[in-house]
């Protein structure tokens, strides 16, 4: 689908109708040839095609200021939506008590327009940055489907209803990096806000202290509407940041550890592109990033809190979660609580020392992933599967830790594996992230 932007101003023209668009994002659902099947778990038919026919005939009788109005718009299957269970991606909750109320963030979504289209596949409980599912199947990355490839997670089905226009926006959600890890493997813009900016109820937790709410889309633009909306902020895009003179600190400590060649050659052309565009690219060291994987090598904030919420579940309901997903959990059975207060503090430290170092800079870059999306039979045994997951994970996961702001932004050359620049952002500075970002991708984007 084009960008929200064009969407709006094609329906305000008369150009299409809301009816067109969701009748072109059902077909490519329902296709038996495509990926709907494993990007939704539940679809919303009857009531996106009815909410569609109200727009077109709102439209008719006057003109719509909302943001959204009439535009498709998938949402993870985390967020509670009126009448219906919340199941995570996880049959473990089939029959959980429907929710009383929709989540905020999607009440804000209904408010601007949005016609949602149904609930899309995830990890189970979020739990990973692979995005397999073996209750519900995984869709496959649009990138070499014939050989199968991992979509990135935890919002899978969020970022294959992007891909293959099966909505113009998708919400995910960002523990350690489920939504700029599906969006870069799979050549997607992606935001992760301040986890404070949007609210976080209604939708299911992994870990309070580092789940935060953002957008995949096509385009950055797209993502700032969605980002603003959800934020209950005026839907405006922030004007782009000239590139010429912005300060960006190019980060050398553990990001660029174990690229892969496809990673490597396009973080190489961005570098260049920037550059070339006038960008003052400046070599940071950050030698508390080491720390961080080693603090979350018992499984931190997000296998104890996990644990914390699931402890029933896993008592009456093991044996229907996902194996992967269970052993990770478990593992924060294993923290003390000394152990637990002594990560709040390291990390309240840890925040304030980063803060010095990135404080001067406009952005700090880095690639999102150091490695394009592996096949499913590479990710096939636990070994394999930890050793990618962590690998997707690690660069992503630094910044949840730190409480920023981030966002991602496909660099890779027409025909490659998909690749994503990370920009980071201080915290709270969220808009302001997204103005620089809107530059730099349309100096580093190959579109």
């Amino acid at each position: 689908m084009k960008p929200i932007l064009t969407l709006a101003a094609d329906l305000a023209e008369g150009r299409t109708t809301s009816r067109k668009l969701v009748e072109g994002a059902l077909e490519r659902i329902d296709d038996k040839a495509g990926e709907g099947s494993r990007a939704f778990i539940k679809v919303w038919h009857a009531r996106a095609r009815a909410e569609a026919d109200l727009w077109d005939q709102v439209r008719k009788l006057s003109s719509i200021a909302l943001p959204l109005a009439g535009i498709p718009i998938s949402v993870k299957d985390l967020f509670d939506i009126a009448g219906e269970p919340t199941t995570a991606g996880s049959i473990a909750l089939k029959d959980a008590a429907p929710a009383a109320a929709d989540a905020p963030i999607v009440r804000r979504l209904r408010a601007a327009g949005a016609v949602l289209m149904g609930r899309t596949n995830m990890t189970e409980f979020a739990y990973s940055g692979i995005g397999i599912n073996p209750h519900y199947g995984t869709p496959k990355n649009p990138w070499d489907r014939k050989r199968g490839r991992i979509p990135g997670g935890s919002s899978s089905g969020a970022a294959i209803s992007a891909t293959d226009d099966m909505c113009a926006g998708a919400i995910g959600s960002d523990t350690g990096g489920s939504v700029r890890i599906p969006a870069a493997l799979c050549g997607l813009a992606g935001f992760k806000p301040t986890a404070e900016r949007i609210t976080l109820e209604g939708a299911f937790p992994l870990s309070f202290s580092q789940d935060s709410i953002g957008p995949l889309a096509k385009t950055l633009s797209c993502c700032a509407v969605l980002d603003a909306v959800m934020a209950d902020e005026p839907a405006k895009v922030p004007d782009p940041r000239v590139v010429a003179g912005l300060r960006l600190g190019v980060v050398k400590t553990l990001v660029l550890d174990g690229l892969d060649a496809t990673v490597s050659a396009a973080w190489e052309r961005a570098l260049k592109r920037l550059a070339d565009a006038g960008a003052n690219l400046v070599d940071v060291e950050m030698p508390g990033l080491p720390e961080i994987p080693r603090i979350n090598a018992k499984g931190g904030f997000s296998a104890t809190e996990a644990y914390s919420h699931h402890r029933e579940t896993i008592a009456t309901k093991a044996d229907r979660m996902d194996p992967l997903v269970l052993s990770r959990i478990k593992r924060g059975a294993e923290m003390p609580a000394a152990d637990y207060i002594d990560i709040m503090r390291i990390r309240k430290e840890m925040i304030a020392r980063a803060r010095t170092i990135t404080k001067a800079y406009d952005a700090i870059v880095m690639p999102t992933c150091p490695i394009v999306a592996p096949a499913l039979d590479e990710v096939a045994t636990p070994e394999t599967f930890m050793q990618k997951n962590m690998m997707v994970l690690r660069n992503t996961s630094l910044f949840n830790f730190l409480d920023r702001c981030a966002l991602t932004v496909p660099i890779q050359a027409p025909g490659e594996g998909p690749v994503g620049l990370m920009l980071v952002g201080e915290h709270g500075h969220d808009r302001r992230l997204i103005s620089v970002g809107l530059g730099i991708e349309a100096v580093v984007t190959q579109r």
